[in-house]
C-alpha cells in the first residue's frame, strides 16, 4: 500500500479498474493513504468515461492490464514483489478521518448518465461491521471468495472492505463458471465463505459440481426464491444468507431466506413511509434515500420486499409485478433462465396499454410448450407476446440484465416476427 501510494500522481480522483481483487484492494487502500477519492461506476463504456471526466476532470485510471483500453491517463499496477521493508512488521495501520471521502459510487439514472453518491470512510466501516454481525462471523477469520467484481457496491463492501475491517482473507480471483468457483474455493483455507448472486448459485445447482465445506454462502443483487434458497442449503450443506441494499444506501438489511421472508435492518437504519414511498435513513446511510423497491414495513426493524416500483404491471385492470412473473417462469421445469420485459415502446404506441414479452433459455422446449405451462401459473392477460427463445441471456458480471441489451434483443425479435408474418 505504501509503495503504490508513493507513485500515484497528483490528481485527486482515481478510477480503479484492477481485475485482480487483491490489487484492487491495495489500490483502494493506497488511494485512501494518499488522500485520493476512488470513483466506482457500474460500467466502463466510453460514454461512462466521458461522463466521469465531466464529474472529475482530473480523473486517472489505475489498472493491472497493460493493454487497458480506457481513454484516461493510466497508472499500471506495479508488477513483481515489493522491495524488502524492515519496518513492515511493526508499521501500525494508518489513522483515517471518519469524514474522509473515500469513494463516489455511481448508478445510471433514467437518462443513462452516471449519478454519483458520496461514501465517507467512517460510514463504509460501520456498514461492513454491521454486515459481519448480521452474518454471524463473531470475530472468526474467514477466507472470502467472490463471484462479483470489487467495483460493484456489493462486491466492494463484502469482498474488499469486510476483509480489511474484519481480519479476513480475500480470494484475489473473480470466478464465473461453476468449475472455476469450485477450484478457487478448493485453493483457499477454511473456514470459507462464498459471496455470490442468484445467477451464479443457480448455475452451480445446474451442474454436478461439488463444493468444498463452507461456513457460509452470501447472496445479493436480486432476491432469492424460497425454493432456490432451500436447494442451495440442502445441496451444499451450509447456511445461506441474503443481503439487501442499493448503490445509494449500501447494504442495509439481511435475512436467512429459509427461515423467514422478512428482512432485518442493520443497526441504526430506519425505514420511513412518506406519501406511499419508502425512505431509508440513519445508521451508515449517508443521507435520507428514496428506495426504488416496494417495501412493506412489518416492525420497527423489519420489512418485506415486494419487488421494484418499476416492475409493477397493470394490464386490462389486473395488476402483477415482473418479479412475480419471472418467478413463475423460472419455476417451470426445463427453464434455465428467463425474464419478462415490459414493452414500453409498444405501450406508448397503444395509448398506454401495457404489454409484456419474455426472453427465455429453455433447451429442448418450444414456445408453445412454455406458453401452455405459463397458462397454469399466471393470468392469461400476462402471457408474453412474444416469447423469444435464446441460447443465453446477456447477463453482466453481477448477474443483472442491462436494460439496453434486453430491449435490443426484444426489438430484434419483434422485427423478425413482423417480417415473418408479411
Amino acid at each position: 500500500m505504501r509503495r503504490l501510494a508513493a507513485v500515484l500522481p497528483a490528481p485527486a480522483h482515481l478510477l480503479n479498474v484492477c481485475a485482480d481483487r487483491y490489487r484492487f484492494a491495495v489500490g483502494f487502500a493506497a488511494s485512501l493513504l494518499a488522500g485520493k477519492v476512488s470513483l466506482l461506476p457500474s460500467t466502463h463504456t466510453p460514454e461512462v468515461i466521458k461522463q466521469l471526466r465531466l464529474f472529475a476532470a482530473d480523473v486517472f485510471c489505475l489498472t493491472d492490464d497493460p493493454r487497458c483500453p480506457i481513454d484516461l491517463p493510466r497508472v499500471i499496477y506495479p508488477q513483481g514483489a515489493p522491495a524488502p521493508d524492515t519496518e513492515a512488521q511493526s508499521w501500525p495501520p494508518p489513522a483515517l478521518d471518519a469524514d474522509q471521502v473515500a469513494a463516489y459510487v455511481f448508478t445510471s439514472g433514467s437518462t443513462g448518465s452516471p449519478l454519483p453518491y458520496r461514501k465517507t470512510w467512517g460510514r463504509l466501516v460501520n456498514c461492513v461491521r454491521f454486515e459481519a454481525q448480521c452474518l454471524g462471523l463473531n470475530g472468526q477469520a474467514h477466507t472470502l471468495v467472490g463471484t462479483v467484481p470489487p467495483q460493484h457496491m456489493y462486491g466492494f463492501e463484502s469482498t474488499v472492505l469486510m476483509p480489511l475491517q474484519g481480519g479476513h482473507a480475500l480470494g484475489s480471483g473473480r470466478p464465473f463458471y461453476p468449475v472455476d468457483i469450485c477450484s478457487q474455493l478448493e485453493a483457499v483455507p477454511a473456514p470459507r465463505m462464498l459471496i455470490s448472486t442468484p445467477v451464479h448459485l443457480r448455475a452451480l445447482l445446474a451442474t454436478d459440481t461439488r463444493l468444498p465445506p463452507m461456513a457460509l454462502i452470501v447472496s445479493a443483487t436480486a432476491p432469492l426464491s424460497l425454493d432456490l434458497a432451500h436447494e442451495v442449503e440442502r445441496r451444499f450443506g451450509t447456511r445461506l444468507l441474503e443481503i439487501y441494499g442499493s448503490t445509494e444506501t449500501g447494504q442495509i438489511a439481511s435475512r436467512r431466506t429459509t427461515a423467514t421472508l422478512e428482512w432485518q435492518l442493520f443497526r441504526g437504519v430506519r425505514l420511513v413511509s412518506k406519501a406511499e414511498q419508502t425512505w431509508a435513513e440513519g445508521g451508515h446511510v449517508e443521507q435520507p434515500t428514496l428506495m426504488c423497491d416496494v417495501l412493506e414495513i412489518t416492525a420497527e426493524e423489519r420489512f418485506l420486499l415486494h419487488g421494484r416500483l418499476s416492475d409493477l404491471v397493470n394490464i386490462a385492470g389486473k395488476r402483477s409485478s415482473l418479479a412475480y412473473l419471472n418467478h413463475q417462469l423460472n419455476a417451470i421445469p426445463g427453464v434455465k433462465d428467463g425474464v419478462f420485459v415490459l414493452r414500453e415502446e409498444e405501450a406508448a404506441a397503444a395509448h398506454g396499454v401495457s404489454r409484456v414479452a419474455a426472453l427465455v433459455v429453455a433447451p429442448g422446449m418450444s414456445s408453445a410448450a412454455l406458453i401452455r405451462e405459463l397458462r397454469k401459473r399466471i393470468d392469461a392477460v400476462f402471457l408474453p407476446r412474444p416469447l423469444v427463445l435464446l441460447e443465453r441471456l446477456p447477463r453482466n458480471e453481477t448477474g443483472k440484465l442491462p436494460r439496453e441489451s434486453v430491449h435490443s434483443l426484444l426489438t430484434t425479435a419483434l422485427k423478425r416476427s413482423r417480417s415473418a408474418s408479411r
